[in-house]
């Protein structure tokens, strides 16, 4: 049972033994989630996408929750020209700006969950492999896989495992995704 489901669980019986009267000290495991507030206010064309890679980042952790408009820990903006690109003022603190023209080129969902995992405290990896998520554009236009590999997803779980001690100070992440492409001919 994944630590998403034992949590869930562990709170529906603790909300069945309050109906009863009953209560249960400390319900919540000592491995709780952290909450990441995303606001998609200025996010235009792209708060559904922003919704689908948060879903794909709460699937891929075992203790990271990424929640919609509930604060500002993560703002998304929509831009045109300039390209995507994410800045991290700590870890899950930030801002993503996904770039409209890009996003014409490149799969709208694999830049969105990429910047996302800047914010998340993953660097660039320009391998070229459409697998590694933080291949970022590296992996061609044809690459629309917009979920992070094992390693990456093991790794942002750690980073929020000792939070405290895994904070970083302020990164632009500004070159995962090659300049607009233009037609030769």
């Amino acid at each position: 049972m994944t630590s998403r489901l034992k949590r869930l669980a562990v709170s529906c019986v603790a909300a069945a033994l309050a109906t009863l009267g009953l209560t249960v000290a400390n319900p919540s495991p000592a491995s709780a989630a952290t909450t990441i507030c995303y606001n998609t206010s200025q996010a235009g064309s792209f708060v559904n996408i922003a919704n689908q890679a948060a879903t794909i980042w709460n699937n891929a952790t075992s203790n990271l929750t990424l929640t919609a408009n509930c604060g500002s820990n993560l703002r998304i903006y929509q831009i045109t020209g300039g390209g995507s690109y994410a800045v991290r003022t700590s870890l899950g603190n930030g801002r993503v700006y996904i770039d409209t023209q890009q996003a014409q080129q490149y799969s709208p969902l694999r830049i969105m969950t990429h910047e996302i995992g800047h914010i998340l405290g993953l660097p660039d990896n320009y391998n070229g492999n459409c697998a590694l998520l933080m291949s970022g554009g590296s992996a061609g236009t044809s690459c629309t896989n917009p979920y992070p590999s094992t390693t990456e997803a093991n790794r942002v779980t750690s980073l929020f495992a000792g939070l405290g001690t895994n904070r970083a100070g302020s990164q632009i992440f500004q070159d995962s995704w090659p300049a607009t492409l233009t037609t030769v001919g």
